[in-house]
C-alpha cells in the first residue's frame, strides 16, 4: 500500500506532528508498506494562483482579512507545489493539516484523503491576542471544518475534548474518530539522579496561549514561601522578551534559565524534575507524554488533552486554568515530597506507555488504513 503523510510543516518543526510522525516510517516497511513524508518548504510563498472556491461556504465573505488572505495564499501555495513535486500516485493520503487535506482533495480528487487535526489554529490566534473571538478570521477557520468533513474521507482528532470542541463545526462529530498522538520509547531515557534544589522545567513555544506568565507568577509565590527552585524555560516566540522582564518585576530572574529554542529537549529533560506547563488551551499537549516518558512528575491545567493525560493525583497534579495561586500550591507539593514526586512521575512514564506508545497507534493507524484499500 502506497501512503502519503501530508504535512504542512517540515518534519523537523517542533509539536505533536513532529514528534510522531516522522518516525512512522520505520513501522510501515516495504513490500506491504511504503510510506512517503511531504511537507511546504518555508521559502516557498506567493508561488500559487488562481480562483480558490470552497464548496460549504463562501470564503470572499472574510476577504477584507489580511490573515485570512495569507491563509488562503499558503493554500494556493501548497496546492502549487503538490502540483509541481508529486507525480506518482498512492492509495491513500493522510494529511495533518487542514490546507494540507484540502490541496490534497483537489490535487488527486480520485484518492482517499483521511484528515487528521492535531490543533485549532483559531483558537491559538484568540489566545495570542491576534484575532478577535466570533470575527471574520475565527469565522473563517471554523467554516473550514466543515469543508475538510465534505472533502476528505475520513477525519481525526487527537483527544475527546479536542472532538467536542470541533462538534459544533462539523454536521457529523459522531464520524470524528480519536487517534492520540504516539511517541517512540527508544528516544526517551530516564536518568536516575538526585537534585539537591527541585529542578521545574517547561517545554513550548513562548505565545500566551501557552500560560507562562502564569507560570512565574506562581514560581514567584513559591520563592515567597521560602521554597527553593530553579525554573527551566526551553523554547522561543514573540513574548520571550516579555516574560523576562516580568521574572525580573517578579524578583525571580536568578532562579529562571531561558535557553531558547532547542531541537531535541528530550536528550536533557531526563536530568530534571517536574514537568509544568499551565495552558491555556491545548488540544492534546504532546510535551506532556514525552515528559512522562523521561520520568518526569506533571503539573497541568484543565484543559483539553492535558486532563486526558494527567488523572489528579494519581500519575501528576491538574489545576484552573489562570490560578497562579493553585499553581504554586500543586508545585509546593512536589518540590517538598520527594517521594511523592517519584510516585507520581512512575505512574505518569505507565500510563503514557500504556496509552501513547508508538507501537499503538501504528496498529491503530494500519487498521485505519487497511479500511482504504482498493
Amino acid at each position: 500500500m502506497k501512503l502519503l503523510q501530508a504535512l504542512f510543516f517540515p518534519p523537523e518543526q517542533p509539536g505533536g506532528v513532529s514528534s510522531m510522525i516522522p518516525y512512522l516510517q520505520d513501522r510501515f516497511n516495504p513490500p506491504h508498506w511504503e510510506m512517503e513524508l511531504f511537507s511546504l518548504p518555508k521559502r516557498i510563498r506567493s508561488k500559487g494562483s488562481g480562483p480558490v472556491e470552497f464548496q460549504t461556504f463562501d470564503w470572499h465573505e472574510f476577504e477584507d482579512s489580511p490573515i485570512v488572505q495569507k491563509y488562503v495564499q499558503t493554500y494556493r501555495d501548497y496546492l502549487w507545489w503538490t502540483r509541481l513535486r508529486l507525480q506518482r500516485s498512492f492509495d491513500l493520503i493522510h494529511a495533518h493539516h487542514p490546507i494540507a487535506g484540502l490541496a490534497m482533495k483537489e490535487a488527486f480528487p480520485e484518492t482517499p484523503v483521511i484528515q487528521s487535526i492535531h490543533s485549532s489554529y483559531e483558537r491559538e490566534l484568540i489566545l495570542n491576542g491576534r484575532i478577535a473571538e466570533n470575527g471574520p478570521e475565527h469565522r473563517f477557520l471554523t467554516c473550514l471544518y466543515k469543508e475538510l468533513e465534505h472533502k476528505t474521507d475520513k477525519m481525526y482528532t487527537v483527544s475527546q475534548s479536542f472532538r467536542e470542541y470541533l462538534s459544533p463545526h462539523v454536521i457529523h462529530p459522531e464520524n470524528i474518530d480519536v487517534i492520540p498522538n504516539g511517541f517512540d520509547e527508544k528516544r526517551f531515557k530516564p536518568v536516575p539522579h538526585e537534585n539537591e534544589v527541585a529542578q521545574l522545567v517547561t517545554v513550548c513555544r513562548l505565545v500566551p496561549a501557552k500560560g507562562i506568565d502564569i507560570l512565574l507568577k506562581s514560581c514567584a509565590e513559591l520563592k515567597a514561601r521560602g521554597l527553593s527552585y530553579v525554573l527551566h524555560i526551553i523554547g522561543d516566540g514573540p513574548i520571550r522578551k516579555d516574560l523576562e522582564e516580568l521574572a525580573q518585576r517578579l524578583g525571580i530572574y536568578e532562579e529562571t534559565i531561558f535557553y531558547g529554542y532547542t531541537l531535541h529537549p528530550e536528550e536533557f529533560m531526563p536530568f530534571f524534575d517536574i514537568f509544568v506547563l499551565p495552558s491555556r488551551a491545548e488540544a492534546f499537549g504532546s510535551v506532556f507524554a514525552e515528559a512522562a516518558l523521561c520520568s518526569l512528575a506533571l503539573v497541568g491545567t484543565e484543559v483539553g488533552g492535558i486532563a486526558e493525560q494527567i488523572i489528579d493525583g494519581s500519575n501528576g497534579l491538574l489545576v484552573p486554568p489562570e490560578d497562579h495561586v493553585s499553581l504554586a500550591e500543586a508545585l509546593e507539593k512536589v518540590i517538598v515530597d520527594p517521594s511523592y514526586r517519584y510516585e507520581l512521575a512512575r505512574s505518569g512514564s505507565d500510563f503514557a506507555k500504556n496509552h501513547y506508545s508508538l507501537n499503538r497507534v501504528v496498529h491503530e493507524l494500519k487498521k485505519t488504513y487497511l479500511q482504504f484499500d482498493r
